[in-house]
């Protein structure tokens, strides 16, 4: 009898994917981590449909993981201490209801993992304002064009990656040292 791993799957919006992704495709157990789009109506939205604002959609990471090598509760809290969950529709520049900050869950375990740790960090009082993280059901995902995959590996000197991403992934490599995949 073959022992096959089983895999979850989470999906993230905590502002510009670019960033979400540089930061989850270097956590340990995470098979994979695409850009994408997810929470809106309408069927294989584009990047520019997407930055208007109108369609419901969030920019996201699709985190893939084996959950014997990191927890849920482990990816969360590197979720939320990678962004600024208590700014509504915005993530520093990035500013619409696109970079909201959004937790799609894919089952009800997600569902109240989430909802139990957002209470915990709100009574912590982590942050001065409220936590404004949406944890809404999953329901669709629509992976990003090819060039916004693996963009900060591809792109490292350009300036948004110098300036936003690159400070996020020193940050994470900080707080998050033990969770860094070997290379």
């Amino acid at each position: 009898m073959t022992n096959r791993m089983k895999y979850d799957t989470i999906t993230l919006g905590s502002g510009c994917f670019w960033c979400s992704q540089a930061i989850f495709e270097r956590v340990k157990g995470v098979i994979s981590a695409t850009a994408g789009y997810s929470g809106g109506d309408i069927p294989h939205p584009s990047y520019e449909q997407v930055c208007t604002g109108e369609t419901g959609y969030a920019e996201v990471v699709q985190v893939v993981y084996n959950p014997e090598i990191v927890s849920l509760e482990k990816l969360l809290e590197i979720f939320w201490k990678t962004h600024n969950p208590t700014t509504l529709n915005r993530q520093g520049a990035d500013v619409g209801t696109q970079y909201r900050s959004v937790i799609f869950y894919h089952n009800n375990r997600q569902k109240e993992i989430a909802e139990m740790l957002k209470k915990k960090l709100e009574e912590a009082k982590i942050w001065a304002d409220p936590i404004v993280t949406e944890i809404s059901p999953y329901k669709n995902f629509y992976p990003a064009e090819k060039y916004h995959q693996d963009y900060y590996r591809n792109n490292p000197s350009a300036g948004y990656c110098q300036f936003v991403i690159t400070p996020k992934l020193e940050k994470f490599e900080k707080v998050f040292k033990d969770q860094i995949k070997q290379k």
